[in-house]
């Protein structure tokens, strides 16, 4: 708590206490009423004395007039004494004149304590009860909004919870369907649960953001307000000290004898200092805080589960489009916040010239114009901290996950063709804007797919080669993933790793689309009634084929197609130099750019060029010549040879394990050929040479999304100045952000 001798600070001390101070500064405003109220009711009482008083000496005048002959001369003077009077009346009518000035006095001090004293309290009484209201108001809207984003968490709670029950409902829809309905039914249940691992993730993602939204509100909104009824009710309390000041001057100009009075008066108005009925008030309304918890993860009752962020495969998808989108409006918001700041400090620099009297605009006015500011401002504040909160929360759970990421270049687009979605497969429908296209590759997909679509745009394509992705896309798409519903029903989370796909096979049942509603038969139905392709006899283990229908198969067939033969058909053998060393790769790796080769798990590789630092190294594999990460490279002694890729059988290379048989041999198989995933591959910056960067200044961060610099400082320079006047740099393996003008290329 404060001393009496320093000023208090109600949002420091008070916090969360609006309401009785709002209702103490109300009191104190109304209070100025009483006051000039006071000196209109002393006005009329000394008008009525003025008036009065010199009704008295005018009655006494005509008196003195009757009896100045008697009294100087008597009633039968021998000489009539004429207009000269005795000395004695002479003192009387200076007496009665200076009586008559007196009252004169006083009913001009009457006028004056309207005009100079009471019309002013009462101008001032209503500007503060303005500028209260306007206070009382945006409180009103800073409790909307928190509300608001109370409500927006029970609705992601409520929407968590229907995803959840969602799951329940398809995990007991695939338990009692047929085996014909069995595999759609798998692929329902398996996508919902992506779905609700999806809203899970929204939901603890909104968790955060209340959280810090409503910190923001109970230690920063509500104190800054409680601080303006603080200066608020501080500035009436001057005023009232000035208007007191006038009244006091006046009476004491106006009546000379009561001077001493009027002095002692004007000694002991300075005395009462603004801020001591603050300090009594402050003193008399110290309570303990009650401050909200933070809000906390709540499973739900059909769905147990924890608080962490589910980090699959399919969910780190969404976390990077989501990463991406947010970490792209940080900045964007940084300069707008720091924009509309500095309007709300231009304007309460203004009113602050107005209290001071070096401004003559209208403070009721300009206080207005600094809540909408003010608006404005935590408008933005509270997008960038919501961008910022799902940035700090995503990178510390999963990294950053956005490098290297080649977003789609959508745009909302409504289609006027059948179109089907490249991620899930279904049909987009609506007249309306009910999708998104990749203007570059031309990836089309539903406005609830976007975000789980993966990063992975190959640049702008021809029209040929859009068709052919399309193609591509489809397919896979239409591919009915392997599930194992035990393991999944008993490890969710486990799920994903063992099916090489999610996605569904195909949903379409209109004839309209070229498939009939029998396609979604069994899939080994299928296979009996199709010849064997290429990839299915050189499967040793098949699954054995089920017994044909008795009618006839129909004219249309699905679309089967075996794995590419690259999968399962060894490269051609290396062209060893007896100088160049050789290496295996621990992971594969796709080639993204024309400088890099394609290399699968376990190849024998020739080393042409060691690491630099970059993190690459050049590579040949078989005739094919490139660079691939070097933590990927496992580098062999002189004169070792790599062991050998185990194979299924003598002879048969190992291949990936069908798609599209549901039989325990060929769900083994793939799991047992998943693919190991690499570690994070170092970006590759002017052909695999690094830039370095050198700090000219010190810098302090002022958020997690930048570095701290000390002139001197070395940083790995990732993305120049996109004309924001902000560059990205490297170090330690973290990407942050600093000042372009404050580092130099090295």
């Amino acid at each position: 708590m404060a001393a009496p001798d320093v000023a208090p600070q109600f949002g420091a001390e008070l916090k969360d206490a609006f309401k009785p101070v709002n209702n103490w500064v109300s009191n104190g405003i109304s209070w100025l009423e009483e006051i000039q109220q006071f000196y209109r009711e002393r006005s009329a009482i000394e008008k009525e004395y003025a008036a009065k008083l010199t009704g008295l000496c005018r009655k006494y005048q005509d008196r003195k007039a009757k009896k100045t002959s008697s009294l100087s001369v008597g009633d039968t003077p021998s000489m009539t004494p004429g207009s000269l009077e005795s000395a004695s009346l002479t003192t009387w009518t200076t007496q009665l004149t200076a009586v008559e000035s007196h009252a004169a006095e006083r009913d001009r001090f009457g006028t004056e304590l309207i005009g100079q004293v009471a019309e002013p309290l009462k101008h001032a009484a209503s500007q503060y009860e303005e500028l209260r209201k306007c206070h009382m108001d945006f409180h009103a809207k800073l409790e909307k909004e928190r509300d608001a984003s109370y409500s927006d968490l029970k609705k992601a709670k409520g929407k968590y919870d229907g995803a959840c029950q969602e799951v329940e409902t398809r995990r007991k829809k695939m338990e009692n369907s047929f085996d014909h309905s069995k595999p759609k039914a798998q692929a329902a249940y398996q996508q919902q649960i992506l779905e609700m691992n999806n809203v899970k993730n929204t939901y603890l993602i909104s968790i955060n953001v209340t959280n810090k939204m409503k910190e923001r509100f109970y230690h920063e909104y509500v104190p800054e307000l409680l601080d303006g009824l603080q200066d608020l009710n501080e500035t009436r309390i001057k005023r009232l000290n000035a208007l007191w000041s006038v009244a006091a001057q006046l009476e004491k100009n106006s009546f000379s004898k009561s001077m001493d009075h009027m002095a002692h008066l004007l000694q002991e108005i300075p005395r009462n200092v603004p801020h001591l009925d603050s300090l009594m008030f402050l003193r008399h309304n110290v309570m303990q805080s009650q401050e909200p918890s933070n809000m906390g993860f709540e499973p739900s009752p059909v769905w147990h589960d924890d608080q962490s962020l589910i980090t699959d495969e399919s969910a780190k998808v969404f976390l990077r489009n989501l990463l991406s989108k947010s970490k792209s409006q940080v900045r964007e918001l940084r300069v707008e916040s720091d924009q509309k700041r500095r309007e709300v400090d231009n304007a309460r620099t203004i009113r602050q010239n107005i209290q001071q009297g070096r401004d003559n605009r209208s403070e009721v006015e300009v206080v207005r114009s600094i809540f909408y500011l003010q608006g404005n401002l935590h408008e933005v504040d509270r997008k960038k901290l919501t961008a910022e909160v799902e940035t700090a929360t995503i990178m510390s759970a999963v990294g950053d996950l956005s490098l290297g990421a080649k977003n789609h270049n959508f745009k909302s687009q409504t289609f006027k063709i059948p179109t089907n979605c490249d991620l899930c497969g279904e049909r987009i429908w609506g007249l309306s804007a009910k999708g998104y296209d990749c203007r570059d590759c031309g990836y089309t997909c539903h406005s609830k797919c976007q975000m789980k679509v993966p990063p992975e745009c190959p640049g702008e394509q021809t029209k040929e080669e859009k068709k052919k992705l399309k193609a591509e896309r489809q397919e896979h798409a239409s591919a009915t993933p392997i599930i194992d519903i035990e393991s999944a029903t008993s490890n969710p989370s486990a799920a994903p790793s063992a099916a090489p796909s999610l996605t569904r096979q195909n949903t379409m049942n209109s004839l309209s689309s070229g498939y009939a509603v029998s396609a979604n038969r069994s899939l080994s139905n299928v296979g009996s009634q199709l010849p064997a392709s290429p990839a299915e006899l050189a499967a040793p283990e098949a699954a054995p084929a089920a017994p044909q229908e008795t009618k006839p198969a129909p004219a249309k067939r699905n679309r089967v197609l075996a794995p590419p033969p690259s999968q399962y058909i060894p490269p051609p053998p290396i062209s060893e130099k007896p100088s160049e060393p050789r290496g295996k790769m621990l992971y594969a790796y796709q080639a993204g750019g024309a400088d890099e080769v394609t290399v699968q798990d376990g190849d024998s590789v020739a080393i042409v060029e060691p690491d630099d630092g970059s993190g690459w190294m050049r590579v040949r594999v078989g005739s094919q010549e490139g660079l691939v990460p070097a933590s990927y490279v496992e580098a062999l002694p002189a004169g070792a040879a790599p062991s050998p890729a185990p194979s299924a059988s003598p002879g048969i290379p190992d291949r990936p394990g069908s798609i599209y048989s549901n039989s325990s041999a060929s769900l083994a198989g793939s799991a047992a050929g998943a693919k190991r995933v690499g570690p994070a591959v170092a970006p590759r910056r002017g052909a695999k040479k690094l830039q370095y960067v050198e700090a000219l200044y010190d810098y302090e961060a002022r958020s997690d999304m930048e570095w701290n610099m000390t002139e001197g400082d070395r940083f790995v320079l990732v993305t120049r100045d996109g004309g924001d006047g902000w560059a990205d740099v490297e170090r330690g393996g973290v990407t942050k952000s600093v000042p372009a003008n404050y580092i130099q290329e090295v």
